[in-house]
């Protein structure tokens, strides 16, 4: 998926009204663009009929996620690297679009600030540091996987090797500087002998399971059995493989005394420093924690693709569920499943849409609300439904002001307030404590970013937010001064893949944490082994050429952030199945229920971690 933006032809004093205009060529000035990341350019598009007289008609114009964004006649450029803008002509049914391709070339700006940061510890004789480097740019962006040159400014005490490991090897002060582009960070050390006389490892437990969380503790004791404060220590495992496992590469992963097992066998974690190591060894058997899903029951309905759906106790005490359609001309499906082995529908609802894209209840079971997009007046926004007779919803009304009329793709329900994107660009709240007359209340739209998914969360607003990552807004917690009336702003935490395209709040009564589970929505497999086969999965199979057809190449990661403090969250793990890419996200008892793109819901993930 890509960002993008529903624009006009340039509009100016000859251009033709669009009606009965067809569009049978696309220029754009200038022809190609080259740009530094952060910069922005103007791109004007021009749209000609067959005349070759410049056309006012809807264009749809994008840009690589996460490399271009294109808003208000601009491109962005976000990263380096070559990429284009593609622009599209909306053609009538039947038709084939008039497209467009922008080559882009960004190059980085110049580094101008490196800054060398490693762990709170000493620097013993004989122990191993490791150093890491943030390089920026004059805007204070950072520059992402700097070319980086060490060196020690005495090796005789400190050898610092191409990864930032500094190793030391003897006593004394020495300074390890980094260089990127001519630009140099520097860190100065004293290097102690060290004091440390033994190491232990305590905590560990010699019996785990695949996927358990393996927590130990390295004390270090000086020549009098007093705890050495800080003491540098180093993390290794070794592996003996269990007898049905032959050479897995990557069995275990391991970062500062925490370790997970990811295959069968013996294990010995390895903690090392200064004059001294400690070993634990451990056996890892297999978790056996598969779990099959069994079809109960299914609502049919093969003659439009299904978008979204909601399960709700409607007010008559009876469970139902709402399905959207995409390109359904507008109809939302109402299915009785309280019986989940007989299914049955009660109704539709027909609404002004080219596609009924998100559906929600709110949690009394009042209210339905339907997003629309391709309205035919181009309003699009949200219908809100009387669900007093649940069977049989009833359209209250609509709701088109303050920006939804570019689309809404998501929304969530409380139950008196709804929560509705705009365009992608931001979301509003309304009132909906009348059903038949909503009103405004307020708005929040993140600098510089686009939004996805929202939840609402004891008076906390958890937003997925592309390459911005999650971003959290309090709208009436107490804790940060927001209302419903002003949104106030609390966090972000930016996620590693840049592609947030789906988040779920989720408290753990068994630990008393706040999770917050995202999802990555990365339409592409860049880098993998199998990439894909075609430009565009949406493009249908053309016999006459052989191109189009492609099918769908997605790639990408849960990940799961404790968010019990929202000043400081801190991500816990992340969870990849290769073939497929995340979708949407649903949690309960422990258990995350993720939706795959090719791969179904056939991984139930428990979140004991």
């Amino acid at each position: 998926m890509k960002h993008s933006l529903l624009v006009f032809g340039m509009i100016a004093a000859s251009a033709i009204p669009c009606a009965a205009q067809t569009v049978v060529r696309i220029e754009a000035q200038p022809e190609q663009l080259q740009m530094r990341a952060g910069e922005s350019a103007d791109l004007v598009v021009v749209a000609f009929d067959q005349d070759g007289r410049a056309i006012s008609t809807p264009l749809r114009i994008s840009g690589a996620r996460g490399a271009l964004q294109f808003a208000d006649g601009q491109v962005t450029a976000l990263q380096a690297g070559d990429f284009e803008v593609f622009v599209s002509s909306i053609p009538a049914d039947g038709e084939e679009p008039i497209t467009l391709n922008v080559p882009v070339h960004v190059a980085w700006p110049a580094i101008t600030n490196l800054r060398i940061h490693t762990a709170d510890v000493r620097l013993f004789e004989g122990a191993r540091v490791v150093h890491d480097v943030v390089a920026t740019h004059a805007d204070g962006s950072a520059r992402p996987y700097p070319e980086i040159s060490w060196s020690s400014s005495d090796e005789t005490i400190a050898t610092v090797d191409a990864f930032g490991n500094v190793r030391a090897i003897g006593t004394g002060a020495v300074t390890i500087n980094a260089m990127s582009e001519g630009v140099t960070g520097v860190l100065s050390h004293t290097v102690e002998a060290s004091p440390v006389r033994s190491l232990a490892l305590t905590m560990g437990q010699e019996r785990i399971r695949t996927g358990d969380v393996q927590s130990f503790l390295a004390i270090a004791r000086d020549a009098s059995g007093a705890i050495v404060e800080n003491a540098p220590i180093s993390w290794s495992y070794v592996y003996q493989p269990d007898d049905s496992i032959v050479a897995p590469s990557g069995p275990a992963q391991m970062l500062d005394g925490r370790m997970v097992a990811d295959v069968p066998g013996v294990y010995t974690a390895v903690a090392s420093t200064g004059g001294a190591s400690a070993e634990f060894s451990f056996q890892v058997t297999p978790r056996n924690a598969v779990r099959r899903l069994e079809v109960v029951g299914q609502g049919t309905e093969d003659r439009i693709f299904t978008t979204d759906f909601w399960i709700w106790q409607g007010v008559d005490g009876r469970d139902y569920a709402m399905t959207g359609s995409k390109f359904g001309d507008g109809v939302s499906m109402v299915w009785d499943v309280t019986d989940p082995g007989n299914i049955f529908k009660t109704d539709s609802v027909f609404v002004d849409a080219r596609t009924t894209n998100d559906i929600k209840v709110s949690p009394d079971g009042r209210y339905g609300a339907v997003s629309r997009e391709g309205a035919s007046n181009r309003r699009n926004g949200v219908v809100i439904l009387d669900l007093a007779d649940p069977g049989h919803p009833v359209v209250a009304s609509t709701f088109e002001g303050n920006g939804v009329t570019g689309g809404v793709h998501n929304m969530f329900a409380t139950n008196e307030y709804l929560f509705a994107l705009a365009g992608g660009d931001k979301y509003v709240i309304i009132d909906v404590r009348d059903i038949y007359q909503p009103k405004f209340v307020s708005e929040y739209n993140h600098p510089n970013s686009r939004v996805h998914d929202i939840w609402v969360h004891d008076g906390l607003v958890y937003s997925a937010e592309w390459e911005t990552g999650v971003v959290v807004v309090d709208v009436g917690n107490g804790k940060y001064g927001g209302s419903i009336e002003n949104p106030v702003f609390v966090t972000s935490f930016p996620l590693t893949t840049g592609s947030t395209h789906a988040v779920f709040p989720y408290y753990q009564e068994s630990t008393g944490r706040f999770l917050l589970i995202a999802g990555d929505e990365r339409v592409q497999r860049q880098g993998l082994a199998w990439e894909g086969t075609g430009p565009d999965h949406r493009q249908q199979f053309d016999p006459l050429t052989g191109k189009g057809g492609y099918p769908r190449a997605t790639s990408g990661y849960i990940q799961i952030v404790d968010f019990t403090d929202p000043m400081n969250p801190e991500q816990l793990a992340r969870y990849e199945v290769s073939e497929f890419g995340t979708h949407n996200i649903w949690v309960e008892d422990d258990v995350l229920y993720q939706a795959y793109y090719e791969g179904g819901v056939g991984w139930l993930i428990s979140l004991v971690i």
